[in-house]
């Protein structure tokens, strides 16, 4: 704890046995669920509210956690989804023009718990070592912390390998989207003149769909159990798969056969994170377990279609396995941390992923011009 005279308000006890005392903030209550750490140093509240995490508690490696408060627009999904945070400093009041709260306010209104006062540096260092795996956070103001049953209910967590968690944080009815980039005040409205996007929604992020509403797209969200003829039914230019959590394999029993029909419709595809690794399925690839995955706002990964290397947000625990990778699928991004895939192109046809999140949010812009490309190829098969 940051302060050892004190008495411990939680705890985050590991699958390994391994137990992090420190000072409980936001909800009372214990929490399990995979344990992973990101390494951005800006957007803890786009990162909590990030669907992808539902499933997870997340470690922030950098220290400073709260400084700019929490504010109604700096959001991914209109209530946090990770499962639990952990930070190495207490949060610091907000010291923003655009705050509206606190974050510990913030956490405690939204049910969600973190702790304060771990050594993150050590933590990080055993999932980077050992790979993620589960914990159980503990929130308790009075105190009354049973580390033996913390660890019993750390290693008795259900593990995340085989959970389609995509349908539990994906709409449950069709919306329409307007919500474009932000400027000084609030978010702009987009034109919505230009193609329809059917986007089907894993989890998808907020930023996402403002990233086409940018590019002028009229947008449609449907939910993860969307049919092929519901999508087609829309009469959509282009079909977005958006990000989400959970194993790709499990989503991929229920979502691998609309996606084959989508793509047998010859129409435009862009996936990014849960939606690439559900293509890369529905093309014939496997997807595999990654040892700690990729949680950050720093990862680099070349563009072998143009040759650049950009600076990317990423954040998934699984990856298309380039062993047996289907003929007529084509790699044309990877990450030059640990060579893995980064996006595939399916041969002859507008079909095309990214394993990270061209929308950013936290994170550099670098990788925008997805969104550009993706209303490029509706455009070029418009013409032809």
């Amino acid at each position: 704890m940051s302060n050892s005279g004190s008495k411990p308000t939680a705890a985050l006890a590991l699958a390994d046995g391994t137990v992090f005392l420190g000072r409980g903030h936001g909800a009372a209550g214990i929490r399990t669920a995979e344990i992973v750490f990101n390494t951005a140093i800006t957007g803890y509240q786009e990162i909590l509210t990030d669907p992808s995490y539902a499933g997870q508690i997340v470690t922030f490696t950098f220290p400073h956690i709260g400084n700019v408060g929490v504010n109604s627009q700096d959001i991914e999904a209109l209530t946090p989804h990770a499962a639990g945070a952990v930070f190495r400093a207490l949060p610091t009041p907000p010291s923003n023009w655009r705050a509206e709260r606190s974050l510990d306010t913030w956490l405690a209104d939204h049910g969600l718990g973190a702790i304060s006062g771990v050594d993150t540096r050590r933590l990080t260092r055993r999932l980077r070592d050992q790979g993620s795996q589960n914990a159980a956070l503990q929130v308790a103001p009075d105190g009354a912390i049973d580390v033996a049953a913390l660890k019993a209910a750390a290693a008795a967590a259900p593990s995340i390998v085989g959970q389609d968690l995509a349908t539990a944080v994906s709409a449950s009815q069709r919306y329409g989207w307007e919500e474009a980039g932000w400027e000084l005040g609030g978010y702009t409205v987009g034109k919505g003149d230009g193609p329809h996007i059917v986007a089907v929604d894993y989890g998808i992020k907020s930023n996402i769909l403002r990233s086409l509403a940018e590019q002028g797209c009229r947008i449609t969200v449907v939910p993860a159990t969307s049919t092929a003829a519901e999508i087609l039914a829309l009469n959509p230019d282009g079909v977005l798969f958006g990000n989400g959590p959970g194993d790709p394999a499990a989503t991929g029993q229920h979502a691998v056969p609309v996606i084959q029909e989508v793509v047998a419709a010859d129409l435009p595809v862009f996936g990014i994170c849960l939606g690439h690794q559900l293509l890369g399925l529905a093309l014939g690839a496997r997807t595999v377990k990654m040892p700690h995955g990729h949680h950050g706002a720093n990862h680099p990964v070349k563009d072998y279609t143009t040759g650049r290397v950009e600076i990317t947000s990423q954040n998934h625990g699984f990856a298309i396995d380039e062993l047996d990778l289907p003929q007529g699928v084509k790699i044309t991004h990877r990450s030059l941390f640990d060579g893995t895939i980064q996006g595939i192109a399916l041969e002859g046809k507008p079909v095309f992923s990214v394993q990270y999140h061209p929308e950013a949010s936290p994170g550099p812009a670098d990788s925008h011009y997805l969104f550009q490309r993706f209303v490029e190829a509706i455009r070029a098969r418009r013409a032809a």
